[in-house]
């Protein structure tokens, strides 16, 4: 299943939300139930299983295992990993993060949401430099080709969305990140040669952590499976937590949250990087790369 972060009436859907909602539809289905009947079952209204299901509001833990009953779940373990994405959600709709209200996240508020409880992003890129690694110079400079800012000072909100969330790669538990880039990404030269260098020397300081693994795609590397476009696959510590995955558009993103599709996404990945330079390899480039500039 995949979806583009949707509201109704207040109501926020989320990732999670619509995971379990999605997984509540799938049982109902299978066990031949109407919205009504299973509405029913934990007298409630039509109304709150449509929104259940499609994930605008978060879910009560007794209407879970009613509603699991009712559909005849008997596995334990089924429920269990229900009733742990209902908890999950609720603890991230309630958790009060930088992130919200803060000018510049606009449609990055879910990513973020998600980005900050994950334990591990595999992340590929083909002609730009991942948001977490970018530096201030160079967001500014990719910010000043989108035609919806009208004025420069518009931007800066953005940069310091993304150097904030670049405190992750830092601390007593940092976010274990796995990227993959193009080689055309390394050599565009957004902002310019001097702003493109200090992007490029902050690549390498990066690459030194030791939770940052990165590996370039170089050209001769010819077609690959992630030639489609860029995404992003999330990871969470949480036992049977399922990955997430968020597709880039041109005019946006969306999110796969199928269990199968996400396999997918993490063979594509796998794949892509085996065409890739060993990370040693990958940092001889880049600084040749800068020596160049």
């Amino acid at each position: 299943m995949t979806r583009s972060t949707q509201s109704r009436q207040g109501q926020v859907s989320t990732v999670l939300a619509r995971r379990l909602g999605g997984e509540l539809l799938r049982l109902r289905d299978a066990a031949g139930k109407t919205q009504q009947q299973a509405a029913e079952s934990i007298n409630a209204t039509g109304t709150k299983i449509v929104k259940m299901e499609r994930g605008w509001v978060p879910m009560r833990d007794p209407d879970i295992r009613v509603l699991c009953e009712f559909y005849g779940v008997e596995d334990p373990k089924a429920l269990g990993r229900l009733l742990e994405l209902a908890k999950l959600d609720r603890e991230r709709r309630k958790a009060k993060g930088w992130w919200q209200n803060t000018p510049g996240t606009g449609s990055l508020a879910e990513y973020i949401a998600m980005e900050d409880v994950a334990s591990r992003i595999r992340n590929w890129q083909s002609s730009i430099i991942p948001g977490l690694f970018q530096t201030p110079a160079y967001t500014r400079a990719l910010g000043v080709t989108e035609e919806s800012w009208t004025d420069p000072a518009e931007i800066e909100p953005l940069v310091q969305v993304k150097q904030k969330r670049q405190r992750r790669l830092l601390g007593e538990h940092p976010l274990q990140v796995y990227a993959v880039v193009g080689e055309a990404a390394l050599r565009q030269q957004v902002g310019g040669p001097s702003v493109m260098r200090a992007q490029l020397e902050r690549i390498l300081e990066l690459s030194e952590l030791p939770n940052v693994r990165l590996q370039v795609l170089p050209f001769s590397a010819g077609g690959h499976p992630c030639i489609a476009g860029p995404f992003s696959i999330i990871s969470f510590e949480e036992a049977d937590a399922l990955d997430v995955v968020q597709t880039d558009r041109v005019l946006g993103s969306a999110w796969v949250e199928n269990e199968a599709e996400s396999a997918k996404y993490s063979t594509l990945f796998d794949r892509t990087a085996r065409q890739s330079l060993a990370p040693h390899a990958s940092v001889e480039l880049i600084d040749s790369l800068c020596k160049e500039l």
